[in-house]
């Protein structure tokens, strides 16, 4: 009897074990910590070519892909998603508290204009510069706008 009361408590602990596991596992995946924030931040961000010209295409759009994911590697950015269309760029990046997204921007826009121009020259000899200034921002994370404020104006009624 005593033997199967053991067993039973033993089989308890490892479910506990792999549940809780299990939580840290999905917590990890949608936070990252430094040592003084726990943070989930994530950007959807769209930029177009100078005169929204469809250029990138083919090798152009090939290595653009490979010179976005280099850069925000170097400073420490993760891409969760790319789509390159002929005439924009769509990316959903998850970045740091400290960096701010018109710097993410300024870094691969600046970066990628830098090294494309230097391997496709007679390509952009009829464009000024690659990228237009300006770029589309938006925040987002797993709670939703209307959670958030639903929320932040239930604190007084707790």
């Amino acid at each position: 009897m005593i033997f199967l009361e053991r067993r039973n408590y033993l089989h308890k602990i490892f479910l506990a074990t792999i549940y809780f596991s299990d939580i840290l596992f999905t917590m990890k995946k949608r936070w990252s910590t430094s040592i003084s924030a726990m943070y989930n931040i994530g950007f959807h961000l769209i930029w177009c070519p100078k005169y929204r010209k469809r250029i990138l295409v083919g090798a152009i759009e090939k290595r653009l892909k490979e010179l976005l994911v280099e850069k925000a590697k170097k400073i420490g950015i993760q891409i969760d998603t790319m789509e390159v269309m002929p005439d924009h760029v769509h990316l959903f990046v998850k970045s740091r508290p400290t960096q701010t997204p018109s710097y993410i921007v300024q870094q691969l826009k600046g970066y990628t204009a830098r090294a494309l121009r230097k391997e496709f020259k007679d390509l952009f000899k009829a464009l000024p510069s690659l990228w237009t200034r300006s770029y589309y921002c938006e925040s987002v994370g797993h709670i939703s706008e209307k959670t958030v404020k639903r929320s932040i104006l239930d604190q007084k009624k707790q």
